[in-house]
């Protein structure tokens, strides 16, 4: 069979009987092949080829594959009958090339065959037809085909599906100490969508989400015997964002205890309940936990021993009632340290009668691993009359 080979240095092969073909023949034959060369098919339907064998799975790649080789031999026929060869005589030698040829079913994937039995029919009724335009596409014709196809590939190429918009999002979870902490639950809330992806840190402290669709997330980061973390909004997008690796505090204790007496409340004077509670959350947001060494697993202070604070007289003379709130580091060996009154605004008598009452409380220490840690703790003590 007479086949086109290469691109760089194009060959045709012909079979050693073409010694003994018309001049006719040989004529149409090597238009027909040499038109392959001018066009490049050799290199298109290689390419086509490889395209094939990646995509194997998609039955539109084999069907582009067979038009092109089909489309690739009409448009050489078409140059064989340009140069005056008549319709009848070229259908007739593609014929007799077919049959008289060794022609197997095994296709060579890197040649260019003339006569290949499945496209001859097809051939034949388009060179046979007299209706058939065989002439090249006009440069207006061929420059408004490249603008269409720009036109319809620009978009397609802009466009992103939605499974491909996603990213990669990771990091570690660690106590202020630098040890990692198991099992802590992180979640991204996506506002604008209201889903939640949430994951679990493994035994090192990491965590990992993926197929992230692209968008702004709330990252929460929540363990027991820790303070809830919410970072600031996160932008994931497509690809693999920078590792957030976040450090957990111990969590605050807080305790509260209520001082009931009977007696009269004078109007007007309220010891500041409102304004010093107020105060007195707004400067514990701040507080922070010191002098931790490791991580891993909290077990919470507990208290053991709790001196309930005595009304003082006078306070509870002039009807005077509030509430104190009291700063203070539970130590080691689970004595309040450093107690300080966060509300300036409530009665000294008040205030003095809670700092000696809790300055006596024991607690059982913070243990971070098993070991004992200092933490901080919010006490409020209400002082109450009652009529």
């Amino acid at each position: 069979m007479p086949v086109t080979w290469g691109a760089l240095r194009p060959t045709v092969l012909l079979p050693a009987s073409s010694v003994d073909w018309s001049e006719e023949r040989k004529r149409s034959v090597l238009i027909h092949e040499l038109a392959h060369i001018a066009r490049l098919d050799w290199f298109m339907q290689i390419f086509a080829e490889l395209a094939q064998s990646i995509y194997w799975f998609h039955p539109l790649a084999w069907i582009a594959a067979r038009e092109l080789r089909r489309e690739s031999e009409r448009a050489c026929d078409d140059s064989v009958l340009n140069s005056g060869v008549k319709p009848s005589e070229y259908a007739r030698q593609l014929l007799d090339l077919a049959m008289t040829l060794e022609n197997s079913g095994n296709r060579w994937l890197s040649a260019l065959a003339i006569a290949r039995q499945t496209s001859l029919e097809r051939r034949f009724t388009a060179m046979l037809h007299p209706s058939t335009h065989r002439g090249s596409l006009s440069k207006n014709a061929k420059a408004l085909v490249c603008v269409a196809v720009l036109f319809v590939l620009l978009p397609l190429a802009a466009l992103r599906l939605p499974a491909q918009d996603t990213g990669r999002f990771d990091g570690s979870i660690s106590d202020p100490s630098g040890m990692p902490i198991a099992n802590a639950t992180i979640a991204l809330d996506n506002h604008k969508t209201n889903q939640v992806q949430m994951t679990t840190s493994d035994q090192e402290g990491k965590y990992t989400f993926v197929g992230l669709p692209s968008g702004e997330y709330e990252l929460r980061v929540m363990k027991e015997g820790f303070a809830e973390l919410r970072a600031t909004i996160v932008t994931i997008g497509s690809g693999h964002e920078a590792p957030q690796n976040i450090t957990l505090q111990v969590s605050p204790m807080n305790e509260a205890i209520d001082v009931v007496v009977p007696g009269g409340v004078k109007e007007g004077v309220k010891g500041g309940i409102e304004g010093g509670v107020s105060g007195g959350l707004k400067t514990n947001d701040s507080a922070k936990m010191i002098r931790l060494r490791i991580g891993g697993e909290v077990q919470s202070a507990k208290i053991v021993e709790k001196v309930p604070p005595v009304y003082p007289d006078k306070a509870r003379t002039a009807g005077i009632d509030g509430t104190v709130i009291l700063h203070a580091v539970i130590g080691m060996d689970g004595r309040p340290l450093s107690l300080k009154v966060m509300n300036n605004q409530i009665d000294p008598d008040l205030a003095r009668a809670a700092v000696e009452a809790v300055s006596k409380w024991r607690y059982r220490p913070t243990l971070l691993n098993g070991e004992p840690i200092e933490v901080d703790t919010t006490v409020m003590v209400n002082f109450k009359l009652v009529k």
